[in-house]
C-alpha cells in the first residue's frame, strides 16, 4: 500500500532527526526556557522581520488554535471563519470547549473573502439586539485551505484591512505554511507585517510534532505563556521544540520541504488532468482532490491510501492526495503509470 492520505504518515526529516540524536544527551531547562529555542525563537524573528516580535512553541496544530484564539477572545466573542476551517470541521469542538462560538461563512474554494469579513462586522454591529449575540472577535483563515487553495498577498492584505477596521485581529493557521510559502506569493515578513499572530507548522512539515507561534500584536502578547500551560501545550521537554524549528529554519530546509511535496503533488495533478478528470478546486500545493468515476476510486483504493472527501453525485467520488517532503520518485512514478492504465 502507498499512502497519500496526509502529510504526517512518516516521522522527522533526516536533519531535524540528526538534530535530535545530536543534543540528545545535552541538560537543558525545561519549558522552553533553554538555548535552542531561545536560538529558534531568533532565527524565526530575522526570517520574519520582525525584531519585535514574542515566539512561542506549542506541540500540534488543534493545541495551537485553541490557545491562540482563547486567548485572544473576551468571554462573548467569537472567531470568523470559513464553514471548511480546520477549526470548524477537524478540532471535535475544541473552540467551542473554550466557550467561544465559530463563526461560519460560506466558501466554495475554502477561503475567507475580505467582503465576507466587512459584511459579518457591520451586520452585527448594525443589528438592534447586538449584545444578544456572539460578537465578532478575530479572524480566523489558513494558508493554504482545507482545499490546498492559497491566498495572494493583495488578498491577504484586503482581508486584514477590513478586521483591523473593526479592532479585531486575524490570525493566520499556517500547519501546512511550508506549502503555501511554495505557492504562493506571500512571503513570512508578509505575514508578520499584515497579520496579528499565526504560526509555522512543523507537524505537517518535516518535523516530529510542533508550531510555532509569531505574534506581533502588542496586545495579544501578554501572559501568552499562561495560556500555554493552561490548556495543555506547554511541553516540559521544550528544547526538542527549538532543536527542531531551529534545524527546520536554517539553510533553507523549510522552503526546500515544501517546494519538493508541492512540485510531487502536481506529477500528480498533470497525471490525473491528462486523463480528463475534474478536481474539486484548482490546487497549487501538496493536496490534491480529484474527482473520479467509483469503479476507478475503488480500483484506486486497492494499491494507494487516500483521503476519501465526499460524493459530489451519486457516481463519482473525490479523493485527496496528499504529498510530504518524504514522498518519493518511484511512488508517484507507480500512481502515474496506474493512472494512465485506468
Amino acid at each position: 500500500m502507498i499512502r497519500f492520505e496526509c502529510d504526517y504518515i512518516t516521522g522527522a526529516h533526516p536533519k531535524v532527526l540528526q538534530a535530535l540524536v545530536d543534543s540528545n544527551l545535552e541538560p537543558h531547562p525545561g519549558y522552553g526556557e533553554d538555548e535552542y529555542c531561545a536560538r529558534a525563537a531568533q532565527l524565526i524573528r530575522e526570517l520574519c522581520q520582525a525584531p519585535e516580535a514574542d515566539v512561542h512553541f506549542l506541540v500540534g496544530g488543534t493545541q495551537t488554535n485553541t490557545t491562540v484564539i482563547a486567548s485572544a477572545l473576551r468571554p462573548h466573542q467569537g472567531v470568523i471563519s470559513t464553514e471548511l476551517g480546520h477549526i470548524a470541521l477537524h478540532e471535535t469542538g475544541a473552540i467551542e470547549s473554550t466557550g467561544h462560538k465559530v463563526l461560519t461563512v460560506p466558501t466554495q474554494d475554502g477561503k475567507l473573502t475580505a467582503q465576507q469579513v466587512e459584511q459579518i462586522c457591520r451586520e452585527h454591529l448594525e443589528d438592534e439586539a447586538m449584545e444578544h449575540k456572539v460578537q465578532p472577535g478575530m479572524v480566523y483563515l489558513s494558508h493554504p485551505t482545507e482545499l490546498g487553495t492559497v491566498y495572494t498577498r493583495t488578498e491577504l492584505e484586503a482581508i486584514c484591512a477590513a478586521a483591523h477596521r473593526y479592532h479585531i485581529p486575524v490570525f493566520v493557521d499556517g500547519a501546512r505554511l511550508a506549502y503555501g510559502l511554495a505557492a504562493s506569493d506571500i512571503t513570512m515578513p508578509d505575514l508578520a507585517r499584515l497579520a496579528d499572530v499565526f504560526y509555522i507548522g512543523g507537524t505537517k512539515s518535516g518535523a516530529l510534532f510542533g508550531e510555532a507561534v509569531v505574534i506581533t500584536n502588542d496586545s495579544l502578547k501578554r501572559d501568552f505563556r499562561y495560556f500555554i500551560k493552561q490548556r495543555g501545550a506547554l511541553l516540559a521537554k521544550g528544547r526538542l521544540l527549538g532543536v527542531q524549528f531551529l534545524a527546520l529554519l536554517s539553510d533553507g530546509l523549510y522552503e526546500q520541504i515544501g517546494q519538493q511535496a508541492v512540485a510531487q503533488a502536481l506529477r500528480i495533478k498533470k497525471a490525473f488532468q491528462d486523463k480528463g478528470w475534474p478536481f474539486l478546486v484548482d490546487s497549487p500545493t501538496n493536496q490534491q482532490f480529484v474527482v473520479v468515476p467509483d469503479p476507478v476510486y475503488e480500483r484506486i483504493r486497492q494499491s494507494y491510501s487516500t483521503e476519501h472527501n465526499g460524493k459530489p453525485d451519486p457516481d463519482h467520488t473525490a479523493i485527496r492526495f496528499c504529498t510530504t517532503w518524504s514522498t518519493r520518485d518511484e511512488d508517484i512514478d507507480a500512481l502515474i503509470r496506474d493512472i494512465q492504465a485506468l
